[in-house]
């Protein structure tokens, strides 16, 4: 895969890719090029037939500070504002949709859109000094698309927190109230994301992909609609190879050999 700007993208025959934002010196902050080079690489990977499992993670001592500042003083038009938090946006609706499953590893502090990022992943793990927060309120600019995803993970009492007051929580926290999945020392975290997306990759990449999708577009349906549209999706994946295989490697007592069809 070419190389972009400010990331590293790790491809292994594991089926196991690495998406490493690196530019510790901005605590990877979440520039203009930084922006284009993740959708890149996310929807690069979402076609990669080698890649099972998607992981994020950050290089240095943060994991993502959110918005670059220093570029965003640099900003004069409402045009160009609304070209990065579209931008950004656009990020966080490709993880959603992508095909893969996306773990966020979060080995330090994930701030305004870096906590935004961290929510929008379908799995988080965390070390246990990782910090999260949406202080945006501090500089005189509200959380407004951070509270999106953050807000789909976490009740609306414990958001309107984060983003009224701008304090950070801790990893522990964050595991409480959902926006994460769990935590671990530093010295465990990247066993701790191994074994997760192993467990992930032992599953058909066609049933994953079904479930994904179902999954997010239910999230916004009322329930009786949400029952219909579930329902006619269990209908189709039983059409699939894969459902057949592993129901007959069940009654057989084995493992089941995935087609990934």
């Amino acid at each position: 895969m070419k190389k972009l700007p400010n990331i590293d993208v790790k491809i292994s025959n594991s089926g196991i890719s690495r998406i490493i934002l690196n530019e510790p010196s901005t605590y990877n902050a979440l520039s203009l090029l930084t922006l284009n080079s993740l959708i890149k690489s996310f929807k690069n990977l979402s076609d990669d037939k080698n890649t099972k499992v998607i992981v994020i993670e950050g290089s240095g001592k943060g994991f993502c500070a959110g918005h670059n500042l220093k570029e965003i003083k640099t900003l004069k038009r409402k045009s160009d504002y609304n070209k990065l938090f579209n931008l950004c946006s656009k990020l966080m609706i490709n993880i959603v949709n992508n095909n893969k499953p996306v773990i966020a590893k979060v080995h330090g502090a994930a701030f305004a859109a870096g906590c935004q990022l961290v929510a929008s992943c379908d799995l988080a793990l965390s070390s246990d000094k990782a910090v999260f927060a949406t202080p945006g309120v501090n500089i005189g600019l509200f959380c407004s698309t951070p509270m999106v995803a953050v807000s789909r993970n976490v009740n609306r009492k414990k958001t309107m927190k984060m983003l009224l007051t701008g304090e950070p929580i801790t990893a522990q926290y964050a595991k409480e109230i959902g926006l994460i999945n769990d935590y671990f020392e530093d010295s465990q975290l990247e066993e701790e994301i191994s074994k997760l997306a192993e467990i992930i990759i032992s599953k058909s990449s066609k049933v994953l992909k079904i479930g994904k999708k179902a999954f997010y577009k239910q999230l916004e349906m009322p329930l009786e609609q949400a029952y219909k549209y579930t329902s006619k999706i269990m209908a189709e994946n039983m059409m699939a190879i894969d459902a057949h295989e592993g129901i007959t490697a069940f009654i057989e007592k084995r493992k089941p050999n995935w087609k990934n069809k």
